[in-house]
């Protein structure tokens, strides 16, 4: 087996060192726009050709992240920051938008291109899809387990496709699958597909069931994951064939990337030696707990286990918990519980409990100034400096150690040692013969193009002369050309090929040396010298844009089955999420239906109460996202044959586009031109819907981008904040660990989740059991609706979640009447914040929202 490549993060020039000091393979690092950690100090664009230059002179490569959406307007400035990393000759590009990667392709074919975790790649089909985007490499979502994996690579190889895999093994988890996290966005205007996540997810939430407010004792972080380490099941990762491991954490330090890297590379090297695995030793694990952790665990990879993954009583940095607080005797000594070794220097904290469901914990704690054994397990220390009061905390609250100032040193002085450049095998022929220069040629130069090497050939500034005593034999020449100290070659061979004895002063071949080191220096990527040319240079992408923004087969009808032009007036698309509000529509004044339904059984009931109904047809829609083993899910959609469906993922794509009209939804994450060109050409969709990132700007400048008609928008709806593989109907309603023991509460329960503000959120269970947390603010577009029609959006779509069957009819009227010109979008926005019962705003629709 191949050992992993071992990925680590660089948010800056010391945590890059830190990396690639303590045995790094590769590093991922973004420079000040368009990557998802716009909060790390990043890189400047300018200094990438020097931090390439600086990686690839010691072995390790460099990958960009590039994983954001990109919009309309900034399609010129990523086209010019692809062609400067290709020019800095960085390693790969990790990507996110599926524009962008088409872009990459034309714009530096040359350049690799990784398709990010942003992706939600979940299965072979999404697989599949980045392959035909041109990517090289997939950095898998973080939700799959090992056996998915296992799985996900026999499909691979049904399917012919060869595809380097990388996945997450160390850091900090999202609760929503990376890329559909749209919280930040509907409450803050901050993008997480745009690196701007407020973490949200981070946030104490009360648990409403059923109307009342259930308690959960000191668990308040419902949604706040432990960090991942998977240290531990490197063996199975290597054995499934996982080709890159990757750590996740361009926003902590440089010690914390020391330690985590150091720690995985001690790992990855004892595979490599074929040793056993050995269980991770208690000074690891303490020392990965201090780098920084809420708390470890094995994550998705170990299994679905929804008790173990959130446990919900806090959600910053801890450390590890090594006791309980048991007093605080006469004489000022705090008196713990404890097996742990601690010294005079430590951090400790305690834990008092909030007053309330939605108050975070009170943290108490300092230094430890003194520390002394005590009989049966206990330890009394004091604390400091100065006096700290343990008002609060009682018998049993938790302890954890926070800090370790000699583990720190250590880190200090692992982060801040300095990595030799290393050195690279080089293979060398002269030839010559009596009366003509001395030819040197590269047969060889590790890690350069064998093609580009071959093309230096240097000359002696002298003849070879007949030799009287000193010809140049092989030692001779071996000891003046291997004198490469102080560059990062060392000669592995050397073919003479001289005719006769031969003589050439010593001051010649010393010349000679260094003008190979030179030439080397010119054509080696990231190194400076002369760059290599890059194929199709150009400053000017407006005509390339242009041809990617057109998909070949433009359709000039805006809707499926109606028959109607692009010059229509405006139509009203509708999606239900339950049998009553269908019902409630079929004499309704809508162009079509969506069912998306959780039930597999009502969908062929669905399409028998819709058909004929609406001119458009009824249509359904799957569950967002489809992992290895589920594909059966797509079955009842394909059996209840409707006239089109709402297609999510790359699993939908390729099973329902030959089968009946489809329309692909905002989870596929159009945000530009090049994106609708991709999707409306390659998969032959009727249209895709407008990234829920779009404020109304961005969302107009897409439209005018795209062929009439084939851009629909979300004009009415609650925003899907969280979707997750987390199931807190299974974490918080039941004892059970995943859907074979969990009791199906889902299915018995209504839930909310009410935050800080005491605004209550709907969470749904779907199919799979993914649960979505949407937002008790229903959000509309009203407003922007003159805008939007004048610019040629033909289909509006409003979205019911709670709605009973007269609260459908209402909205459908309501927005019926909008787009008919007999309200005005501002008297509808008004009428909604009257009318219904959980208010509106405007969110992300709302113009004038910076792009960041």
């Amino acid at each position: 087996m191949t050992i992993p490549e071992l990925l680590a993060p660089a948010g800056n020039w010391q945590a890059l060192r830190a990396a690639v000091a303590n045995g790094a393979d590769a590093v991922y690092f973004g420079v000040e726009t368009f990557n998802a950690r716009m909060r790390a100090a990043n890189f400047e664009q300018e200094e990438l050709p020097e931090l390439m230059h600086w990686l690839h002179r010691r072995g390790v490569k460099g990958f960009l992240t590039f994983n954001v959406l990109v919009f309309s307007d900034e399609l010129v400035e990523a086209a010019s920051l692809i062609r400067a990393a290709a020019a800095a000759h960085v390693d790969a590009l990790i990507v996110q938008d599926v524009g962008l990667a088409r872009l990459a392709r034309r714009v530096a074919p040359e350049l690799a291109v990784h398709g990010s975790t942003q992706m939600s790649i979940t299965s072979a089909a999404g697989v599949a899809m980045a392959a035909e985007l041109g990517c090289a490499r997939v950095v898998l979502a973080r939700e799959l387990t090992l056996t998915d994996l296992g799985r996900l690579q026999s499909q691979l190889q049904q399917r012919q496709l060869a595809m380097p895999l990388e996945v997450f093994v160390h850091g900090a988890l999202c609760v929503a699958y990376s890329g559909q996290c749209l919280t930040s966005e509907a409450l803050g205007q901050r993008s997480a597909n745009r690196g701007e996540r407020a973490q949200a997810c981070r946030l104490p939430y009360q648990l409403i069931v059923d109307g009342e407010e259930r308690d959960l004792q000191d668990q308040r972080y419902l949604l706040s994951p432990q960090d991942l380490s998977a240290w531990e099941l490197l063996p199975q990762l290597e054995q499934i064939g996982i080709a890159s491991l990757k750590i996740e954490g361009r926003l902590k330090d440089a010690t914390y990337v020391a330690a985590v890297t150091d720690a995985y590379r001690q790992g990855l090297d004892r595979l490599a030696e074929g040793l056993p695995s050995a269980p991770q030793s208690a000074e690891q694990k303490r020392s990965l707990e201090l780098s920084f952790s809420r708390g470890l665990s094995t994550g998705w990879l170990g299994g679905l286990d929804h008790q173990a993954l959130v446990h919900g009583r806090w959600s910053k940095k801890r450390g590890p918990q090594i006791g309980l607080f048991e007093r605080l005797s006469s004489d000022g000594w705090w008196i713990i519980q404890t097996q742990a070794d601690l010294k005079p220097g430590d951090g400790l904290v305690f834990e008092a409990p909030g007053y309330g469901p939605l108050e975070a914990p009170a943290e108490i704690g300092g230094r430890l100034m003194a520390v002394q054994q005590r009989p049966m397990g206990r330890l009394a220390v004091r604390l400091g400096p100065g006096r700290i009061e343990a008002r609060g905390l009682s018998a049993g609250s938790l302890c954890w150690l926070t800090s370790d100032p000699a583990l720190e040193g250590q880190w200090q002085r692992m982060a801040g040692q300095a990595t030799p450049e290393c050195s690279r095998g080089l293979r060398l022929r002269l030839q010559g013969r009596l009366g003509e220069p001395l030819e040197l040629l590269v047969e060889w130069a590790e890690g350069l193009d064998p093609a580009v090497t071959a093309q230096i050939k240097l000359l002696s500034a002298s003849v070879l002369q007949a030799a009287s005593e000193q010809a140049l034999d092989t030692p001779r020449l071996q000891t003046q050309l291997g004198r490469l100290g102080g560059t990062c070659w060392k000669l592995e061979r050397l073919e003479p090929a001289l005719e006769g004895a031969l003589f050439l002063p010593i001051a010649q071949l010393n010349k000679l040396r260094r003008e190979l080191v030179e030439a080397l220096a010119a054509i080696e990527p990231g190194l400076g010298g002369s760059q290599t040319p890059l194929a199709g240079d150009t400053t000017d992408f407006t005509e390339l844009l242009q041809v990617l923004s057109i998909p070949a087969h433009a359709s000039p009808l805006s809707g499926p089955g109606s028959g109607t032009a692009v010059n229509s007036e405006p139509q009203l698309v509708v999606l239900v999420r339950s049998l009553e509000q269908l019902k409630a529509l079929r004499d309704q004044p809508v162009a079509s239906v969506v069912a998306d339904l959780d039930q597999p059984a009502e969908l062929r009931e669905a399409v028998a109460i819709g058909r004929g109904c609406w001119p458009g047809g009824i249509w359904l829609a799957g569950a967002r996202i489809t992992r290895t083993d589920e594909r059966w899910t797509l079955e009842p959609l394909v059996r209840a044959a409707p006239d089109g469906y709402l297609v999510r993922n790359a699993d939908q794509l390729e099973v329902l586009t030959p089968l009946a009209p489809c329309c692909g939804d905002f989870s596929l994450n159009v945000a530009n031109p090049l994106s609708a060109a991709w999707f409306l050409d390659h998969w032959k969709l009727q249209r895709i819907t407008a990234s829920y990132d779009l404020d109304l700007k961005q969302m107009l400048a897409l439209v005018r981008g795209c062929p009439p008609g084939q851009v629909e928008v979300t004009a009415h709806q609650h925003m899907p904040l969280f979707h997750m593989e987390h199931c807190l109907f299974c974490a918080f309603l039941s004892d059970g660990h995943d859907h074979t023991d969990c009791g199906r509460p889902c299915e018995k329960h209504t839930v909310l989740l009410r935050d800080r503000s005491g605004s209550e959120h709907p969470l749904r269970a779907d199919l799979g059991c993914r649960n979505t947390l949407f937002n008790g603010r229903a959000q509309t577009a009203a407003e922007a609706l003159p805008q939007l029609m004048r610019a040629g959006v033909r289909q509006f779509r409003i979205e019911l979640l709670q709605e009973s069957a007269a609260e459908s009819q209402h909205r459908v009227q309501q927005y019926s009447a909008a787009l008919r010109g007999e309200i005005s979008g501002r008297s509808l926005w008004q009428q909604e914040q009257l009318d219904s019962r959980l208010g509106v705003t405007r969110g992300s629709l709302k113009s004038g929202r910076g792009v960041g």
